[in-house]
């Protein structure tokens, strides 16, 4: 059982030291540019979708 462990572990260490492909910088830096303008375009769509909706339920339930 402990023998089993072990290998795994060499093994995991084995495949992200040697046969993982890392990005590069540019290659990380342009994911995470495009994963921030996925996220502000989204906000930004539920917080319209919000406004309207507050305005929608204004008109049809007046205080």
């Amino acid at each position: 059982m402990f023998k089993k462990i072990v290998n795994y572990c060499k093994t995991c260490y084995d495949e992200l030291a040697h046969k993982t492909t890392w990005p590069t910088r540019a290659e990380l830096t342009h994911s995470a540019m495009i994963v921030l303008s996925a996220s502000l375009i989204i906000a930004l769509v539920v917080s319209a979708m919000d406004t309207v909706f507050r305005i929608v339920m204004t008109a049809i339930y007046p205080n």
